[in-house]
């Protein structure tokens, strides 16, 4: 399963690194969640640089695309140099996004008339883009996915874990990062979020 997560300037760290890190739980099943990147580099929001393991254009022919979100998200929206480098298709790829994520799934069309979830930051801009805002952590239909506020990467992830690769290997992934003295409750509490949109 080929993996891509949309990492750009300005990112947070947490959108990126969460979902990356839960879904490379699955390696040992043939995943490989990278971070995708418009350069070489990109310098998060808190000043941590790293580099690209794929390109952008690696996004294109990836299983799943999750966009990250970050500071610059708005501009970015905006930079056709950016977007333009991007033809992602629903009909064979799952594409989800995390918070500001939201606003760039919706630039490039790809929300149509679904609602979404973002963070309260960019809710504004996505509602300025058309999309009705739900007041949730976690929506989902089809193949598309939107995920609001930065502590619910997880959910984002366990979409896609149990997507297409079941319960089961789901609430394991999630269990192996659950906080001590609270795995049960954790992993129940995420596919509860979850499992109506499977």
């Amino acid at each position: 399963m080929r993996i891509a997560v949309l990492t750009f300037d300005g990112f947070n760290e947490l959108d990126s690194f969460v979902a990356a890190g839960l879904l490379n739980r699955l390696r040992g099943q043939g995943w490989r969640a990278e971070i995708t990147c418009p350069t070489e580099q990109v310098t998060s929001m808190n000043g941590v640089t790293v580099h690209a393991q794929q390109p952008l254009e690696f996004a294109n022919a990836a299983d799943v695309v999750l966009f990250g979100s970050g500071v610059q998200t708005r501009a970015i929206a905006t930079d056709t140099a950016i977007l333009d480098r991007l033809s992602l298709d629903p009909q064979r790829q799952l594409i989800g996004s995390q918070c500001s994520g939201a606003l760039l799934m919706a630039k490039l069309g790809l929300l149509g008339d679904l609602p979404a979830c973002t963070d309260l930051t960019t809710k504004p801009w996505v509602i300025e883009a058309g999309v009705r805002v739900l007041d949730q952590p976690f929506y989902a239909q089809g193949n598309l996915a939107t995920a609001g506020g930065c502590l619910s990467a997880p959910y984002l992830a366990a979409w896609v874990i149990a997507k297409l690769a079941g319960e089961g290997a789901c609430a394991e992934a999630l269990h192996y990062v659950a906080p001590v003295g609270e795995k049960e409750d954790f992993v129940a509490r995420a596919l509860g979020v979850v499992r109506p949109y499977l």
